[in-house]
């Protein structure tokens, strides 16, 4: 009995020690596909796998999670644009863009994109592969994304949670990746969702100056620009009234002369009211006199939907937490952050912010079961490991954060390089009027401003989750990538 029992003891540490989770370093599973975009067959590769970033001793350090989808059907394939993908955060994987956005899979979501049980995924009739090549990037601690021991040691957080760190590693393995699927004379394209926007604008130098790959376009879709957002100050409160009058606007909170414009007749009015009359308002703090702060307040709540009452006591300068809470609030309701389409339910009416992200909640429903059953299923990659939406990066170091002028440096220096910035007028993290500054503040000399596009769409954050701009936003990104191909002439001013 003692011996049964003794081979029994064995046979469950052998297997316990079977069990033990690992961190595949340097694996790729390929796949074959076929497709319909804009109606024409469309066969591709997915290449699924983890990509090393090593040390100077040549180690591997960490190890990041990829999907490549690569067109099958074509000739000459290094004539083919190559994007690079990116979420923000920071500490979002890709899977935001990857399943909703330009990939050849989309969730299963209603028109207006909310989910929709059973959960899942469907064909992309719109997604860009049709003319470029994808890669889907996390980075680390993102998805199945990590750092690897080193004699049993994890190599220090801080050399890769922060804007500068997360630029430099990543640069490095674009490099990599670019030399192994032997790409280096594909036009290359970078793009960033949220965070991801300060990311490909530190990344558009970082490539063209340390690894000397040249780019022929950065895409920001929803981006966060830091030196607003965190900055703070009369320009940067300022900026949100137009989102705000976008929101009061979709749920019919303004007077009917606004109300009965279409929206994008109704903004510029807005926009114009902001830069001319609201910034020189808001600078001149407690010392403006009682006889403006008064008709400054009364435009502002005939703008944004809000009491008068509400604006003066908060002296003009409006949280977006707040509006989020107070726009609804005589309904018993709050709107989403993200995206303020979405309705949500608090606890008590009264505060001045929502008890939760209504929009994100809803998201997470459906992208996270989406995502998790594709890899594994569709893309074959198996891994015990757990993919991380969102993952552990905090601290994150925001200091030296020269992003934007990394991006004008960028463009003098490259004259292939242009700029498409796509964003969502119901956005109310990255709000499409500050993209729309942090535009016309990249270049002050004005020498490159032809070089900028910018898109507005009626979603939010991911506006692309709405199927109407899902449509119209990929229409755009290709128009940008094929009108931005050199088509044989010299990069030269």
């Amino acid at each position: 009995m003692k011996k049964i029992l003794y081979l029994l003891l064995i046979c469950f540490c052998v297997k316990t020690q079977a069990q033990k989770r690992k961190i595949p370093v340097d694996t790729i599973v390929v796949t074959n596909h076929t497709t319909l975009i804009k109606g024409k067959t469309v066969k591709y590769e997915a290449q699924t796998g983890m990509q090393p970033i090593w040390n100077e001793d040549g180690n591997p350090i960490a190890t990041l999670f990829y999907t490549f989808y690569r067109r099958t059907d074509i000739k000459n394939i290094n004539k083919r644009p190559l994007i690079f993908s990116f979420n923000g955060g920071p500490g979002s994987g890709s899977v935001w863009m990857h399943i909703a956005y330009t990939g050849p899979k989309v969730l299963k979501i209603d028109e207006e994109g909310f989910p929709v049980q059973p959960y899942g995924y469907k064909s992309n009739p719109n997604s860009i592969l049709d003319v470029a090549d994808i890669v889907f990037i996390n980075p680390i601690n993102t998805a199945f994304s990590r750092i690897l021991d080193i004699d049993g040691k994890k190599p220090e957080r801080e050399q890769f949670f922060g804007v500068n760190e997360d630029i430099e590693y990543l640069a490095e393995w674009i490099n990599t990746f670019v030399t192994r699927k032997e790409r280096w004379e594909s036009p290359k394209y970078i793009i960033g969702e949220s965070y991801g926007g300060t990311r490909v604008m530190g990344l558009s130098a970082a490539l063209q100056e340390k690894q000397w790959m040249y780019l022929n376009g950065v895409i920001m879709v929803s981006p966060a620009d830091y030196k607003v957002t965190r900055i703070g100050g009369p320009v940067s409160t300022a900026l949100n009234l137009p989102y705000y009058a976008a929101s009061a606007w979709f749920h019919k909170k303004l007077k009917s002369e606004y109300q009965n414009k279409d929206l994008t007749e109704y903004l510029p009015e807005v926009e114009d009211f902001t830069i001319y009359k609201l910034i020189p308002a808001l600078t001149k703090g407690g010392f403006i006199s009682s006889e403006e702060r008064l008709k400054i307040a009364k435009k502002m709540s005939d703008y944004s939907g809000l009491k008068l009452e509400s604006i003066l006591q908060n002296n003009l300068e409006v949280p977006n937490y707040f509006f989020w809470k107070d726009l609804l609030r005589d309904q018993g309701k709050t709107i989403g952050r993200l995206d303020s389409r979405y309705i949500g339910i608090d606890k008590k009416e009264v505060g001045t912010r929502p008890d939760y992200s209504a929009e994100l909640t809803s998201w997470e429903h459906s992208f996270t079961p989406a995502i998790n059953h594709y890899i594994r299923k569709n893309l074959n990659f198996k891994t015990d490991l757990k993919y991380n939406v969102f993952g552990p990066v905090d601290p994150w170091n925001f200091d030296n954060d020269n992003t934007r002028e990394d991006l004008r440096r960028a463009m003098a220096e490259n004259p292939y390089l242009n700029v498409l910035i796509q964003s969502g007028y119901y956005d109310g993290a990255t709000t499409y009027f500050s993209a729309k500054y942090t535009m016309w503040q990249t270049d002050p000399s004005g020498k490159m401003k032809k070089r900028f596009t910018f898109k507005g769409y009626r979603g939010g954050h991911m506006m692309y989750l709405r199927n109407e701009d899902l449509i119209k936003a990929n229409d755009d990104l290709r128009d940008f990538i094929l009108k931005t191909l050199s088509k044989g002439k010299p990069a030269k001013y």
